[in-house]
């Protein structure tokens, strides 16, 4: 079985690094992204004792978006291409403080929705060019109707979503795919201390099954756990008068 190339942008998420704890066990070769050195070098430890076959790590800050072409150059020249890249990383941000700061605002739409889409495309024009290829990326369940517990968020992930729609057209023709990850409420690190319904939160372990599992089949939008799907679907055609009253 040929061994995969896959590039991880946000790696240290629990997510994402679910995922790669996944992959390595068919000895995958990782080009990890991720703010954080101890935390890249505590996760190629972690991949090389599970089976991954080499393990290369990239310190950069995602928002920043002058560094996304060097980043990209030299994870497509680490393995002579790539098979996978999932983009992981974001924020959760203070909704209350970002109505009051629209700096904090824009700030944060950027790192969630910007930032994103100028990875997205960087990247889509190197696997257009191999004709191959999986791309992937976390935006959120949370991108399908604006809710005022999180509207700046969702409205992130919502852009992230519909770039994602017009994208993964354009690059079928090449024989890319492009898998949008719908997470619902995970209990990670991220979401810690936030009053989340526990019979709808799942696991970062839960999660990356469904996603590798998705991305190995080309699976356009990715809802999981599943059941969000017929969730999503309800919340969506609520009429917004009823929408609006809602405590959500």
């Amino acid at each position: 079985m040929k061994q995969k190339r896959i590039l991880i942008i946000g790696a240290s998420s629990a997510i994402a690094a679910a995922c790669a704890r996944l992959w390595a066990g068919d000895g995958a070769r990782f080009f990890l992204v991720a703010r954080d050195a101890e935390k890249l070098a505590a996760m190629a430890s972690d991949l090389g004792a599970r089976g991954a076959s080499e393990t290369q790590s990239f310190l950069m800050d995602a928002s920043d978006t002058s560094a996304h072409a060097g980043m990209i150059r030299e994870a497509f020249q680490a393995f002579q291409g790539l098979d996978i890249a999932l983009i992981a990383h974001g924020t959760l941000p203070d909704q209350t403080a970002c109505e009051q700061d629209a700096a904090l605002a824009l700030r944060e739409f950027g790192v969630n929705g910007l930032s994103v889409i100028a990875l997205l495309t960087g990247l889509a024009s190197r696997f257009e060019q191999q004709r191959g290829g999986a791309l992937a990326v976390i935006t959120s369940v949370a991108g399908e109707r604006g809710r005022p517990g999180n509207y700046v968020y969702g409205s992130a992930k919502a852009a992230v979503s519909t770039f994602c729609e017009g994208l993964r057209a354009r690059l079928f023709k090449h024989g890319v795919t492009l898998t949008d990850i719908r997470p619902g409420f995970v209990a990670t690190p991220m979401t810690r201390g936030l009053p989340l319904p526990a019979w709808l939160t799942s696991t970062p372990e839960a999660v990356a099954k469904r996603i590798v599992s998705g991305i190995g089949r080309g699976t356009d939008v990715l809802y999981t756990p599943f059941y969000w799907y017929f969730i999503l679907c309800a919340i969506r055609h609520l009429p917004r008068a009823i929408f609006k009253r809602l405590k959500l």
